[in-house]
């Protein structure tokens, strides 16, 4: 089934990747270094980091104001004595309400051993009824300047009249950088960030004793290489390898919940990420989802759109919004982050991790899709004894049709690629290697070192 048409998801990655490959700036490198390469083949030093902060240590290695660590089995900040209160007045309705007590927390400066075109943030929370939170982030320019503070995320798990709309924010910008919905990229020609720091605040209603609870706070920056093929590789230690997942099309919810962007094609997102969340054992409550149409089938999909759903950008496809939406089940950490190779995606299947990758292409490009997007999320789950990557894609027209199987070097471009031409022969965008990971707080030491590795874990 053909899809041409771009969603909001496909405008923002062909956006985002022009500004992420922008030329080199020769600002020397400093701090928290690349993670090394993956495995032989000639491969260069990996241009992603990812840097995050989730236990005690890393939470006191940041400044506080209004916010107390929380210890146990998993550290996060809270709420304690408030710093005050602040003015947020909801643009799209959610409540009235406009005074919020409010905590703030300051990561230390970061400087990424490669200066950077782009920055991704992620960021796993509990926020009760009547709690939300913001995340911001602000980076540094070789001449020592820095943006101004940029909204990455209004996020709550709700969307009742007691809480601001889950939402993201436009018009961010100072000429030098910008933000496209999720994603805070430099689009000054030749310009990197040398340098970001990460803010989050904690809000809730005036004289509340409930808080939110932020378990980790993250950012990856990244400078893939401009390109429209990627070196092959060989089969790795993944070969015939598939992890049990289920499998949901995202076809047969076409045309519910218009609210939320009506389905289909716009809940490819969510539609992976209910697969992988279930994937690990942990589903929704039957009460999360009990305004669900009951002639609906899978419900829990439809759950997953309402809960990622970015009121700005009018979908269900913002990065962050998914991760987040997957670390509110019990004992899941999710990340946004960028792999360099299919051997990397392979490692992570090899020690029982599954991912969601995002990607464009022509139909031609991408045997047994049947069809063509200008940007789409599935889930790899394993690879063939010939190495062939194992999706299960949600746009398929039932359950049963989810699982396909994807030449290996047809995959590996049209997801690690950062151009690509269209079917008018024009240059678009492609993500470069973004994908979703979810893993539980609790690992085997395999899955540690992998994602350690990774620069995740």
């Amino acid at each position: 089934m053909s899809r041409p048409v771009p969603t909001r998801r496909a405008l923002l990655a062909a956006s985002v990747a022009v500004a992420a490959t922008a030329a080199a700036s020769t600002v020397p490198a400093a701090a928290v270094p690349a993670r090394p390469p993956a495995g032989g083949g000639g491969r260069t030093a990996s241009t992603v980091a990812h840097r995050a902060w989730s236990g005690v240590r890393d939470w006191r290695h940041g400044s506080s104001d209004g916010l107390r660590v929380h210890t146990g089995a998993r550290p996060g900040l809270r709420i304690g004595t408030p710093a005050g209160t602040s003015t947020y007045r909801d643009p799209h309705g959610g409540t009235a309400r406009e005074r919020w007590e409010y905590g703030t927390w300051l990561s230390p400066v970061q400087r990424p051993q490669h200066p950077a075109g782009e920055l991704i943030a992620s960021w796993n929370a509990d926020t009760p009824e009547g709690t939300w939170l913001r995340v911001e982030a602000r980076v540094t320019y070789p001449d020592g300047t820095s943006s101004p503070w940029y909204t990455l995320g209004v996020w709550t798990s709700g969307d009742g009249d007691d809480v601001p709309r889950r939402t993201s924010v436009g018009g961010q910008g100072d000429g030098r950088s910008t933000v496209w919905t999720d994603t805070l990229a430099v689009t000054e020609e030749g310009l990197k960030l040398t340098a970001f720091q990460l803010r989050a605040t904690l809000l809730r209603a005036p004289g509340s004793r409930k808080t939110p609870t932020l378990w980790r706070l993250g950012a990856m920056t990244s400078d893939v290489p401009d390109r429209f093929e990627v070196p092959a590789t060989a089969p790795g230690e993944a070969a015939g390898v598939e992890l049990d997942a289920p499998r949901y099309s995202q076809n047969i919810h076409i045309g519910r919940y218009p609210e939320y962007d009506n389905g289909g094609e716009a809940w490819c997102s969510p539609t992976s990420s209910q697969m992988i969340i279930e994937s690990w054992g942990r589903v929704p409550d039957p009460a999360d989802y009990t305004w669900v149409d009951p002639a609906y089938d899978d419900p829990q999909v439809c759950h997953a759109a309402r809960g990622t759903y970015d009121y700005r950008y009018e979908g269900c496809g913002n990065w962050p919004f998914n991760a987040a939406y997957a670390a509110t089940y019990d004992d899941l950490q999710a990340v946004v982050t960028r792999l360099d190779s299919l051997l990397d995606a392979e490692r992570l299947v090899r020690a029982g991790i599954p991912l969601i990758t995002s990607q464009s292409f022509r139909e031609e490009e991408l045997p047994g899709a049947g069809y063509g997007t200008a940007g789409h999320l599935m889930t790899v789950i394993g690879f063939t004894r010939d190495g062939d990557v194992i999706a299960n894609d949600p746009n398929a027209d039932s359950n049963a049709e989810v699982r396909r199987v994807y030449p290996r070097r047809a995959f590996e471009n049209v997801w690690l690629r950062t151009r690509r031409l269209d079917a008018d022969g024009r240059v678009r965008g492609g993500t470069g290697g973004v994908c979703y990971l979810y893993f539980p707080t609790r690992l085997t030491p395999r899955q540690r070192h992998v994602l350690r590795s990774l620069g995740v874990a």
